[in-house]
């Protein structure tokens, strides 16, 4: 089945041509990373790789043109203003659907999620906000191998999902930056699901 209004070429040379050379590099080895976590997971690989190659495709927009097209063309929670370095979420999967023409809300929900995440994430989610974080190209390596290991584990996804939370409020706290309160409202609920027992 076919996703998006523009082949995959026109794809990669749109993102080539909107995006710093390293977080091109990144895309790809998202939309990879999602296409080996949707097979491990039983979800659809193609549009895990469509979510992957475009959850960044807004990132390197300047945050004056990301704040106009969020106040002109979608409603999000005021707190999610708070850090300018999410604001390409919501705006890059309103760019998916308007210049790729993806209308399938799974993969536009999960580029909008990818960076705050949400309380209820969906299989398909929780891998799209994964792969982000331990693509190869341009992740650490160490790091990956823990999530990795993690995975293995009964409940893996979640309590990946609960390491990633931990390292990104300790990363937040480190550069007196705000933390969301749905970053703590997740954490929160990650601990439920995982009985507080994230890894190693």
């Amino acid at each position: 089945m076919v996703y998006t209004r523009i082949s995959e070429e026109e794809i990669l040379k749109w993102l080539k041509e909107n995006l710093t050379e390293e977080r091109y590099i990144h895309c790809l080895g998202t939309a990879e990373c999602a296409r080996e976590l949707a097979q491990k997971y039983g979800q659809d690989e193609v549009k895990a790789y469509i979510a992957g190659l475009l959850h960044d495709c807004a990132k390197c927009f300047d945050k004056e043109k990301l704040l106009e097209l969020i106040h002109k063309n979608m409603e999000i929670d005021e707190s999610e203003l708070m850090n300018y370095k999410t604001l390409h979420a919501p705006v890059s999967a309103y760019c998916a659907n308007k210049d790729f023409g993806v209308c399938d809300d799974e993969i536009l929900s999960a580029i909008r999620w990818h960076t705050l995440g949400k309380k209820d994430m969906t299989t398909f989610e929780k891998i799209i906000f994964l792969a982000d974080k331990i693509e190869p190209n341009t992740r650490d390596e160490e790091y990956r191998k823990q999530i990795y290991e993690i995975l293995e584990e009964e409940n893996g996804l979640d309590k990946a999902l609960l390491k990633c939370y931990k390292e990104t409020i300790k990363s937040l706290v480190k550069r007196n930056l705000k933390i969301c309160p749905l970053t703590i409202d997740i954490y929160n609920k990650l601990l439920d699901l995982t009985n507080g027992k994230e890894c190693k």
